[in-house]
């Protein structure tokens, strides 16, 4: 019995880039609309989505049944907010905010196994096969197949952003546009210098390091994005999405409700 490989790992390891996507919405259907669709990764939160645990397991269980990753950004908190969706069996966990090295080291030793960290052992749950998998071959699958994102959000981690990159034990620098906007005094203000000459620093710390580069983009910047180094790629949202189909549908309607009022053959 082994863990399931991680389609993320794979592809990132082999040079190529990986297409994410953001989900909001609760229900595990919009997770699995997405892994059919063909994104590598599904990105559910619960930094800021009060989602309960059994939720978090149905997101797993439906992006699994497609071979496609799920991605738990967590909220900071104790080890077990860190740990609980690794053993719900996601692929990775994005931890916002961090703010220094130390803290990155507090998370390493926290998310992985010996001999990397020393992250609490259980082995009972979806992620050790419910002890079906040996137990030092779980720990080792662990640490190979299930990855660890750093999110650099903030102004405060500069300072150490090389040393943070060159931490081993973790796999990604994921950089955070909206948050690091309010940071510098700029919320919002996406071309603002600050934003674009960090977004390339933290790739270029990354590559430099031998960790992989993550952001959010999207179509109009996904070129760019992958020119600068990042190769792990969130292209969109559901909620995005559905805003944008839904007003799309009331402007038609409102456009032919009104032409309509205009012809009406009532008023012949």
């Amino acid at each position: 019995m082994r863990m399931r490989e991680s389609r993320v790992l794979k592809k990132l390891r082999a040079g190529e880039t990986v297409s994410c996507f953001k989900i909001n919405l609760a229900d595990a259907r919009v997770a699995e609309l997405a892994a059919i669709s063909g994104f590598d990764c599904v990105w559910i939160d619960q930094e800021h989505i009060g989602q309960d645990w059994s939720v978090v397991a149905a997101n797993v269980w439906a992006t699994k049944a497609h071979d496609t990753d799920i991605l738990v950004r967590v909220p900071r908190g104790g080890y077990s907010d860190y740990i609980k969706p690794l053993e719900l069996d996601a692929t990775g966990i994005l931890v916002p905010h961090l703010m220094s090295l130390e803290d990155a080291r507090k998370v390493v030793k926290t998310t992985r196994f010996h001999p990397i960290g020393r992250r609490p052992i259980d082995g009972g749950n979806a992620d050790g096969g419910y002890t079906t998998i040996d137990f030092n071959d779980y720990l080792q699958q662990a640490n190979e197949q299930r990855f660890v994102v750093l999110q650099i959000e903030d102004t405060e981690p500069l300072d150490e952003l090389e040393a943070i990159a060159a931490l081993e034990g973790y796999d990604m620098l994921f950089f955070g546009p909206g948050d690091f906007s309010q940071s510098i005094g700029a919320p919002g203000r996406w071309t603002h210098p600050k934003i674009t000459e960090t977004r390339k620093r933290v790739a270029e710390a990354a590559i430099r390091h031998g960790k992989y580069a993550g952001t959010v983009g999207g179509p109009g910047n996904a070129d760019e994005l992958i020119a600068m180094g990042y190769r792990f790629i969130s292209m969109g949202a559901d909620v995005v999405g559905i805003k944008n189909y839904c007003q799309d549908l009331v402007r038609a309607f409102t456009k032919s409700a009104e032409n309509t009022q205009k012809t009406s053959y009532l008023e012949s």
